[in-house]
């Protein structure tokens, strides 16, 4: 949570806050703090998300059911993440009140992004129901399809805590970046994986605009 302090110096020095979260508790508590937008964060979201006020495994409400109660609930504009990849998600979105939206995995499939190759594989061949949840790879909860790696790790049944899982495992993520071997990366990727079907940025930043309200 910002401090009255750090949101004072920030909008001194012209700076905008963004909060983001998982309920509507949050959504409360980041609005009463006077951040100047809210990102409501679904279940279907890729990676990691900042559940604060409960375990991330109680705080795994969807996108379009958490975005019209934080609507309900706040002030500031909330921008929905989290199952967002074309223009029918967007769509949606506003018309749930959102006055935005956020969209990562539909821009990591793109050669644009940073994303390895055997990453952009992974999402490319994905379907509904290969994302999944898992602490595997850094001790905190996150979504990402899942690969040796996850498998291995959550059948041993030993998992460190966040920050020490994240250090233990990336003494060989970043080999696995190097070599290209995904079997041994953090593949994140949303539910709505299956709809990240184009290659260059350009293209997504155009299907997602088409959602726009008019």
């Amino acid at each position: 949570m910002p401090s009255a302090e750090l949101v004072a110096g920030a909008h001194a020095r012209g700076i905008r806050i963004t909060g983001t979260v998982t309920t509507v508790a949050e959504a409360v508590a980041m609005d009463a703090a006077g951040v100047d937008a809210i990102v409501a964060s679904g279940a279907e979201a890729a990676g990691h998300r900042v559940s604060f006020l409960a375990p991330a495994e109680e705080s795994l409400i969807g996108t379009f059911a958490l975005v019209p109660q934080v609507v309900d609930a706040v002030s500031a504009p909330v921008i929905a993440a989290g199952g967002i990849a074309d223009r029918r998600g967007v769509a949606a979105a506003f018309a749930l009140g959102a006055a935005g939206v956020q969209v990562g995995t539909a821009f990591l499939r793109t050669r644009q992004s940073a994303a390895s190759d055997a990453h952009r594989a992974a999402i490319a061949a994905a379907a509904d129901t290969t994302t999944v949840l898992t602490r595997a790879m850094s001790g905190r909860l996150a979504r990402g399809i899942p690969n040796q790696a996850v498998r291995t790790i959550e059948q041993n049944g030993a998992i460190a805590p966040f920050p020490a899982q994240n250090w233990l495992t990336g003494q060989f993520r970043a080999e696995a970046g190097r070599r290209g071997l995904g079997a041994f990366a953090s593949l994140w990727a949303g539910q709505s994986a299956a709809l990240a079907t184009r290659t260059e940025a350009d293209e997504v930043f155009a299907e997602l605009a088409r959602g726009l309200p008019a």
